[in-house]
């Protein structure tokens, strides 16, 4: 069993008393616009994608045990409000839901905790840095430098919004979701996110993104999105030691 929601309470109370460290993975994202092509819900997908990996290569693990906590699909998310379907929380909202889960979780003996989040608007990034850091729970900080080099080169040149390297991850996870036809017809569109972020442009549209994708998702592929769950899969593994 993959999932800490399928748990019955005893089962719970095993697993503290059991004789492998339990390891409890909570797969952050938001809903938001992501091309014509990719779901709204990209970015907890992939979140909950890494975090099922993870477990699933724990799953026989002599003293390991990860469990998949329900996802947090909710994020802050104000780049793509000029399109439909995306859904805000503020800072506050985003931090006090976290920390309160986690609180919650370590309360009862579950002090290994870590926040995978795939989404990277900088004002969401900062709120999950503040929340894990002020409950000393684990975070895979995805646009940290010494991450990012790990990952491919669309996700470092910050043009990467529903481009390739999302695109490709949810290929690999749940094909069905995306509009294939729609992903090969479109152009690359080359925006440097983080550049562009700086020089005060704080919405999809005045980066240049007038269909909320930047990158080249006519690229994207299942393979390249299975190879950069690997590495993903690995990173959360890593802040595990």
């Amino acid at each position: 069993m993959l999932y800490f929601a399928e748990l019955t309470s005893p089962q719970v109370a095993a697993l503290l008393a059991g004789p492998r460290r339990p390891v409890l993975l909570l797969p952050v994202g938001a809903i938001e616009p992501h091309g014509p092509h990719a779901p709204l819900g990209t970015d907890p997908l992939i979140s909950a994608g890494v975090c099922e990996r993870v477990a699933q290569r724990l799953k026989d693990h002599p003293t390991l045990r990860a469990l998949v906590l329900p996802p947090l699909p909710y994020g802050v998310t104000r780049y793509a409000g000029a399109f439909p379907g995306a859904v805000h929380v503020s800072e506050e909202t985003l931090y006090a839901i976290v920390t309160d889960v986690c609180t919650s979780l370590i309360n009862q003996g579950f002090v290994d905790i870590i926040v995978v989040n795939n989404h990277f608007e900088p004002e969401h990034v900062a709120t999950l840095r503040r929340a894990t850091n002020a409950v000393n729970v684990g975070y895979l900080d995805l646009v940290r430098r010494k991450n990012a080099a790990r990952l491919t080169e669309e996700f470092q040149t910050g043009s990467c919004h529903a481009g390739q390297y999302e695109t490709s991850l949810v290929l690999a996870d749940r094909p069905d979701l995306v509009d294939q036809d729609q992903m090969a017809a479109l152009a690359p569109v080359t925006v440097d996110m983080p550049a562009a972020m700086a020089a005060g442009r704080t919405d999809f549209v005045a980066m240049g993104m007038p269909d909320a994708y930047c990158g080249s998702p006519a690229a994207a592929t299942a393979e390249e999105g299975r190879r950069t769950f690997d590495t993903l899969t690995d990173m959360v593994l890593e802040l595990m030691a």
